[in-house]
């Protein structure tokens, strides 16, 4: 265990690690590849394009506004709904086209608008028709739309550095910054220079790459993610886009299927069980027992063993006979289990996520860092607009 926020274990799987995979990650973290270099955001060494006394003007506001989209609101969201509870701010978020527009008042809002590129379509049309209050830019060092108008408006820009892209920027200027102005401490999630010292973290990542290696060249491919904690939703959509765009290539990559428990025992279960046996798992929990208890007075005999339970206690009987039927059946599973939700530990489960994808592609032969497929849709999308 190297933490005593979160635990991660590994797959039940036999065959451990190479010697080869532990140098490939020695490489990764030498960053000898231009890609590579966005590991540099994980360490708390990292000089953000911006400092704490430049952005101390914006943090008077209330409620805030993301536009974004991927990447550039996927960290944010997860950042707000993980820390819930610490956040005493609002925030909004323009994720999608057709969204529901709150109401917000005009001026007493901040409106951050995010994108690499600075021409991301959908972000485009969201700021255009729906952002009407003090305006903070997110985007590269270069022309763009964005950036023009960002010119013409005279509202501060923050430089999206070139190495970063979208899905693996939680950890620089795109999610630290909102964090920043949530009342959060961004040197809080840096954790990257003490865990890659710590060879139970090492052990573990590269333990669970070499066993996801070995599903996907078995045709094991889909990665079922089991979630027990409702509040965890936008980190495993997150960490779903991670895994897709970065192996989703050449014909290769891992499906990442987000199953919600224990709803989805009464639907998707008898699929996992005794379905098609393309699957591997991955369990997500919360242990936080401060949900509500049975009241007894109305419980039958026959199921007196429900007094005194809580639902969580309910929910962590059924985690526990899960992962003993998996067992038994000799379905591969391994599992994250968050102790306490604080930055820490949501900077581990970043970090460790995309430590964990880089090595997953560069086994695959594949560059982790791009989407080009993506861009056939976007030009086409373009040319039936003109």
């Amino acid at each position: 265990m190297f933490s005593k926020k979160i635990r991660i274990t590994c797959f039940n799987f036999k065959k451990r690690s190479s010697k080869n995979l532990k140098k490939l990650f020695s490489e990764i973290l030498q960053k000898k590849e231009f890609g590579c270099k966005v590991i540099d955001t994980f360490s708390n060494k990292y000089e953000y394009s911006f400092n704490k006394k430049q952005i101390s003007k914006f943090k008077k506001y209330k409620t805030i506004s993301i536009f974004g989209l991927g990447g550039s609101s996927l960290c944010i969201k997860t950042i707000y709904d993980f820390l819930r509870l610490k956040i005493k701010k609002k925030v909004y978020f323009f994720d999608n086209l057709n969204v529901h527009v709150p109401k917000i008042a005009k001026n007493k809002n901040l409106d951050i608008i995010i994108s690499k590129s600075g021409s991301t379509l959908e972000t485009i049309i969201n700021q255009n028709i729906f952002s009407n209050s003090k305006k903070l830019f997110i985007t590269e060092n270069k022309k763009s739309y964005l950036m023009d108008l960002a010119l013409k408006l005279k509202s501060e820009v923050i430089e999206h550095r070139n190495f970063v892209g979208g899905r693996y920027s939680a950890l620089s200027e795109v999610g630290m910054l909102p964090a920043e102005l949530l009342g959060l401490k961004s040197e809080k999630f840096k954790k990257f220079d003490s865990l890659i010292k710590n060879k139970n973290f090492t052990n573990t990542l590269i333990n669970n790459v070499d066993i996801m290696y070995k599903f996907y060249l078995l045709g094991k491919t889909n990665s079922v993610i089991l979630n027990f904690d409702k509040d965890l939703i936008s980190l495993l959509e997150w960490y779903q886009q991670l895994l897709s765009e970065s192996l989703g290539k050449k014909g290769k990559g891992f499906f990442p299927i987000i199953s919600n428990l224990p709803k989805d025992n009464h639907s998707l279960m008898q699929l996992y069980l005794d379905g098609n046996k393309n699957n591997f798992f991955t369990i997500f929990d919360t242990i936080d027992h401060r949900t509500p208890k049975t009241k007894n007075k109305n419980l039958l005999l026959a199921y007196k063993f429900l007094k005194n339970k809580s639902i969580k206690s309910v929910m962590i009987a059924q985690k526990d006979a899960i992962k003993k039927v998996f067992k038994k059946k000799g379905l591969k599973f391994r599992s994250f289990e968050i102790l306490k939700k604080d930055e820490e530990s949501l900077g581990i489960i970043f970090t460790y996520c995309m430590l964990e994808t880089i090595l997953l592609g560069k086994l695959m032969k594949l560059n982790p860092f791009d989407q080009p497929a993506v861009e056939s849709i976007k030009i086409e999308t373009k040319r039936i607009l003109s």
